[in-house]
């Protein structure tokens, strides 16, 4: 069935068998956490696997137009894989977010991959074989299939990493770049930083919550208008079709886990600037610093920061509701005072969503506590404090500074436009 309206997607996500994610996800735990937080469209993530590919057989029953249902939330066929290769004497590993339109057609893929690595040891499989490459297999067994590189910017796996990738789409892709019509952000980058390279403004850029777990589904997500169909969501990312993306749901990128540059187990976390003063060096133990997202950008950008290139899709940030609840309270995300209110706040505004981006101000402030509903509000605004992530620590986001009062750290729009 082809669905017209306004949606939310999250398009990548794992299961339970990809390495470091919650064993609790099933198919109903994402359907049931979807409706919680206003996914209309959901990807399956992991298809490669071959008992995950049971399991959404099993649960999944075909909605038509290249979508899959389970409990009244569609599903789209998506994977996560790792291409391994080397090329001038360099290793290169690389994500990539593979779409399909039928199990049929991932039964096929499965088949063919599976002389490229192990696709039963991880729900991420790692697949020793040339980007170009993938994209010949992948769209000579499907051509309705699309691939989209992930992450785009986190150091060790993604298409512009400091550590394992390349300046250009072309340098990674090759014969088959022109197969490549979209980018996935990553958390730890937004689309004002992606902005800041003129050769970027030709891609369509989206966002996913890559989430590991089922609460954390919808962390960042894309706001489309029209049919909610494979076909639609494909042709929109390709930038034609009636189907369009018209918005997308961002963290704010200071809070992803490789914005600064920094070494971890040494405490250091530095901006570009301070990390070039001291040659890229720890301070503390003389090793090379992890380069993070920001400082990538920069090294990159051809353009100021402040210009919106044509075609650019607008965006807003926010800050999962439990958290803003949380400090709010002051107390931990995960107690009974937090989740009382959490259930609350989606029973009367029928999902996170609805409660992050849609209620009206006064209505919020009937509904929520007083301080719940002005952090709602401030997120809202941009009025937050963050402490960046770097080297694989998230990022710490405050919406209320000590004592309640606003925050002055970071006083930005939730958009450029």
């Amino acid at each position: 069935m082809t669905v017209t309206s306004r949606f939310i997607a999250d398009f990548h996500l794992h299961s339970r068998y990809s390495r470091a994610c919650s064993k609790d996800l099933t198919v109903a735990e994402l359907a049931k956490w979807a409706k919680i937080k206003g996914i209309g469209v959901l990807g399956t993530g992991d298809f490669t696997h071959p008992l995950w590919l049971d399991e959404l057989k099993d649960a999944l029953r075909d909605a038509g137009g290249g979508l899959y249902e389970h409990a009244g939330v569609r599903f789209l066929l998506t994977a996560e894989v790792n291409t391994l290769f080397y090329r001038d004497g360099r290793a290169h590993q690389i994500h990539h977010i593979l779409f399909l339109p039928s199990l049929e057609a991932a039964e096929r893929l499965n088949k063919e991959l599976a002389s490229f690595g192990g696709l039963d040891i991880d729900g991420r499989p790692t697949l020793r074989i040339e980007p170009a490459r993938l994209v010949d297999i992948l769209l000579g067994l499907e051509p309705r299939g699309m691939l989209v590189p992930a992450h785009a910017w986190t150091p060790w796996f993604a298409i512009f990493g400091s550590t394992s990738g390349f300046d250009a789409v072309e340098a990674c892709f090759e014969r088959q770049s022109q197969h490549i019509y979209a980018l996935e952000t990553g958390l730890s980058s937004d689309p004002a930083m992606n902005w800041r390279l003129t050769s970027l403004d030709r891609y369509t850029l989206i966002s996913n919550s890559d989430a590991h777990s089922a609460r954390r589904i919808g962390r960042e997500a894309n706001i489309f208008e029209g049919e909610a169909n494979y076909d639609a969501i494909v042709d929109a990312l390709k930038r034609k079709g009636a189907t369009r993306l018209v918005e997308t749901i961002e963290f704010f990128p200071e809070e992803g886990k490789y914005h600064y540059d920094g070494h971890r187990i040494c405490n250091v976390r530095w901006s570009p600037a301070e990390s070039k003063q001291h040659g890229l060096r720890c301070s503390v133990c003389g090793r090379k610093i992890t380069v993070g997202v920001m400082h990538r950008v920069q090294t990159l950008a051809d353009r100021p920061e402040g210009v919106v290139p044509p075609q650019a899709v607008p965006f807003r940030r926010t800050v999962p509701l439990e958290e803003i609840i949380a400090e709010a309270f002051d107390v931990g995300a995960g107690t009974q005072t937090v989740d009382r209110e959490y259930q609350a706040l989606i029973y009367k505004f029928g999902s996170e969503f609805g409660v992050l981006l849609e209620a009206p101000a006064e209505e919020l402030r009937r509904a929520a506590p007083a301080k719940v509903a002005e952090g709602i509000l401030r997120m809202r605004e941009g009025r937050v404090t963050i402490e960046p992530g770097y080297d694989g620590e998230y990022g710490k986001v405050r919406v209320f500074d000590e004592g309640g009062e606003p925050s002055a750290a970071a006083e930005q729009q939730m958009t450029l436009f």
